[in-house]
């Protein structure tokens, strides 16, 4: 697209020298001049047309003078638009006065047109990279508006109705949150029914932030649900997701999961631990125990692998509280870990409330713990009591 330059100016001589002098950039369609004779015609031609790159404008003229043109152009409020002042040597009072205002740049009459093409050239340098930054930014807006979309998305097909299971309200008490650090997150939990006595549990934490942690968490859920739902024990499970992720696997990404199956008739909980962090069980009595650590590899990194599973019961007035490294890895400012010991000590004090207020009382110990420190991590969290 050709530089439009208007010129503003009442003397007609100023027309011809100009495109006699840059006639070459003309013909080529570099430089596309046009021409006013006084303020108030230059500014009826911008408000018809946008998209003058620079304004070349005497200070004096009649009907409006270039400094209320100048006035009227900032009005305008186009950072890509660049004004250049005319006026005599000795008029650098009105010169000064526009620099103040904003002009580009200036030039004195007589012009000096060799002079006149290296401002126009600086002036192009200038719009050039404010019309880029401009659109640098509508991308970025762009982008973030999609990051937002994507992040309801990625909400959205988290389970979100609590109590999930209204036929098991008496039976067990189930709720959970997730908190991304970023737009989208890579952490995940879920939960579904599987027959008439069991239901599956699932927390996970995929590697790495962002867009391609929450693609890969995705596909991750969709795939571990699935082979779930057709009653696979917790291991098979894992070992099936894992073949499949490592497939599927880009950037060496990979994704640590806690997957148990709870029979809500025997209170028996079955669980393959896939190097996620061990959950911990609030007994009725309020002392809280933690799971073995795993000895299970996370999937989707390495094919072929065989996993471990576990057994423990969950007796009546009993919860399950399952997290990712989020909540005992939050940092303060003055980068102190949040650590499992307080984590214990608020499951402790928090022990009788409800699923729902246990994990609103973590989420609130933690965010007092952190303070003005920014979210490192998700914050992720599944609870589920045995009534």
């Amino acid at each position: 697209m050709p530089i439009k330059i208007l010129s503003v100016d009442d003397e007609n001589d100023l027309e011809l020298l100009l495109t006699q002098y840059f006639r070459r950039k003309i013909r080529k369609g570099e430089y596309e001049f046009h021409f006013a004779h006084n303020g108030i015609e230059a500014l009826t031609m911008m408000l018809q047309h946008k998209d003058f790159d620079i304004i070349l404008s005497d200070i004096n003229m009649p009907e409006m003078d270039g400094l209320t043109l100048l006035t009227k152009i900032n009005e305008m409020q186009n950072p890509a638009m660049k004004c250049i002042m005319v006026s005599a040597y000795g008029d650098m009072g009105n010169i000064r006065q526009a620099m103040n205002n904003g002009a580009f740049d200036f030039a004195t009459k007589p012009i000096d047109l060799d002079d006149l093409s290296v401002t126009i050239e600086k002036a192009i340098e200038q719009i050039d990279y404010i019309k880029k930054t401009q659109r640098e930014h509508t991308q970025l807006e762009s982008l973030k508006t999609d990051l937002a979309v994507a992040g309801e998305i990625q909400q959205a097909i988290l389970p979100r109705v609590f109590p999930p299971f209204p036929e098991f309200e008496k039976v067990i008490d189930l709720a959970a949150s997730m908190t991304p650090a970023k737009d989208v997150g890579g952490d995940f939990y879920d939960f579904f029914r599987i027959d008439n006595e069991r239901i599956g549990l699932v927390m996970a934490d995929v590697s790495g932030k962002g867009v391609p942690a929450a693609i890969f968490m995705a596909v991750s859920r969709t795939l571990i649900r699935a082979i779930g739902m057709q009653g696979n024990t917790p291991s098979d499970t894992i070992r099936q997701a894992n073949e499949l992720l490592c497939k599927e696997s880009v950037n060496c990404m990979f994704v640590t999961v806690f997957y148990a199956i709870f029979n809500i008739h025997t209170g028996q909980i079955e669980y393959c631990n896939a190097g996620h962090n061990s959950p911990y069980i609030i007994h009725a009595d309020k002392h809280v125990d933690c799971l073995p650590l795993s000895g299970n590899c996370m999937i989707g990194a390495i094919e072929g692998l065989n996993f471990e599973e576990g057994k423990i019961q969950l007796n009546q007035g009993d919860t399950l509280v399952m997290f990712t490294d989020g909540v005992n890895e939050a940092v303060n400012t003055s980068f102190e870990e949040y650590g499992d010991k307080r984590f214990i000590n608020i499951l402790e004090t928090a022990a009788s409330n409800d699923c729902k207020e246990l994990i609103n009382d973590i989420l609130a110990d933690v965010k007092g713990f952190t303070g003005d420190a920014p979210q490192s991590d998700d914050i992720t969290i599944l609870t589920m009591k045995r009534l």
